[in-house]
């Protein structure tokens, strides 16, 4: 593998191909790389920007700022892969650029491997409302799901559909992100449907309603996998999420590897019924008024942000993809054993653990043995800790600038947190993305 002028020469004597994580700057990005260069893989990572504490990692032999989806990515990869003397495996770890890489490949074949089914597959599985609608056909167990293409449709909707539910995109497109980070929005009753329909409408083409999964964020299951070419499974791992943060309405703060065999069941139906190739992800939750466990979210194409509590526990999830895609052997731990491993974004965690402290449902012994045993971290890292000290000194920054904004930023916070008359939380199929 050739390196730019002044890099270290820390992977060039490595006998695997390269690896290309795309989305250094999250948490999936940096536990990816971070697992594949512990394995002897010369790990590029790319990032939006230099500044994020995921660049900061010691994990890459080279890191690139670029775009991580459309024209910008590909202008990245195309030269990139020019310059390797090697053929490189792609590990997207975003929606976005899987949606980008897997709809391109034919401008990057020859340079880069994608594991990854034919994209109709891909979009079907990555599309809310294709999958709610071959859910449905299939006879899976999913929240009802109504796709909103114009106001007529949204007036039909908000007179039938059951509350709490969640208004949504089918995919987060440029126009969305750029006008909002939530994934979407909780409404109460019609009138609210209505006015939170009206506000964002423009930011996307389609809309979706979903029903809301009753039960708490312990009830949330999941199932990463990876699927070979014939679409058989290499690998599979369930665990459940344990804490999120912010508490209620956030992403995973951490998690624990568990056995239910009913997911890993549905997982092998979901993924394996179409013939899918890559990496997958299947998140159940089980609804506490029926008792039946509804699928949440499928995702494919790349690791998710839990992903690595499999290393953990001692399965080599991300590397299976990687030698599946390399022509490697496969590794022989590819077997779930049930050893109880944990996953822990630590700082995220640990505020999660004093809100919940401070209602009275978390005692500091509790916390404690919620997060011993083996884990992985989600930032932190002994042999790479500056992802983590720059991660806190953002959070440090950030924090002062609240508290030193006074009634001002309150006022402003307050406006935001009106839309929908309550704070943005994801819907009933990305209410459990990690």
């Amino acid at each position: 593998m050739r390196l730019p002028e002044g890099r270290s020469p820390r992977s060039t004597a490595s006998h695997h191909a390269p690896a290309v994580v795309i989305g250094l700057d999250s948490i999936t990005g940096l536990q990816t790389a971070r697992i594949l260069a512990d394995r002897g893989v010369p790990v590029i990572g790319v990032v939006v920007d230099r500044r994020h504490w995921g660049a900061h990692t010691n994990a890459c032999v080279e890191v690139i700022e670029s775009p991580l989806c459309g024209d910008g990515l590909v202008r990245t990869l195309q030269p990139l892969g020019r310059r390797l003397d090697r053929t490189a495996v792609l590990f997207p770890c975003t929606d976005a650029a899987v949606d980008t890489v897997s709809r391109r490949r034919a401008e990057l074949a020859g340079r880069f491997v994608l594991p990854l089914s034919p994209h109709p597959v891909v979009e079907m599985l990555m599309d809310k409302v294709s999958f709610a609608q071959h859910a449905v056909a299939a006879g899976l167990p999913v929240p009802r799901t109504e796709a909103l293409t114009g106001r007529a449709d949204a007036e039909a909707v908000a007179a039938s559909v059951s509350y709490p539910c969640v208004l949504k995109p089918p995919m987060k497109s440029a126009t969305w992100l750029a006008r909002t980070s939530a994934k979407g929005f909780t409404v109460h009753d019609a009138d609210d449907l209505l006015n939170v329909y009206d506000s964002v409408a423009s930011w996307s083409p389609e809309l979706l309603v979903q029903e809301w999964v009753a039960g708490p964020e312990a009830g949330l299951l999941s199932c990463n996998a990876y699927f070979g070419e014939d679409g058989a499974p290499l690998t599979t791992f369930v665990a459940r999420k344990v804490r999120q943060w912010p508490p209620e309405v956030g992403t995973s703060a951490s998690g624990e590897e568990c056995r239910d065999d009913e997911v890993l069941k549905a997982t092998l139906g979901v993924f394996g019924g179409v013939g899918f190739r890559g990496l997958a992800y299947l998140e159940m939750k089980r609804d506490v008024r029926t008792g039946r466990l509804m699928i949440i979210e499928p995702n494919v194409g790349r690791p998710t942000g839990r992903s690595a509590i499999a290393e953990a526990g001692g399965v080599e999830l991300v590397f299976t993809a990687y030698c599946d895609a390399a022509g490697l052997p496969l590794p022989d731990a590819r077997t779930q054993r049930y050893g109880g491993a944990k996953w822990l974004d630590l700082r995220r965690d640990l505020q999660a653990a004093v809100v919940a402290h401070r209602q009275g449902t978390l005692s500091i012994g509790e916390w404690i043995r919620s997060v011993r045993g083996p884990k992985a971290h989600a930032i932190w890292s002994s042999r790479d800790p500056a992802p983590f000290a720059v991660d806190l000194a953002h959070a440090a920054r950030a924090g002062a600038r609240m508290l030193g904004s006074g009634p001002g930023w309150r006022h402003h916070h307050e406006r935001g947190r009106a839309l929908a008359r309550s704070v943005p939380i994801p819907s009933a199929l990305d209410q459990a993305r990690p």
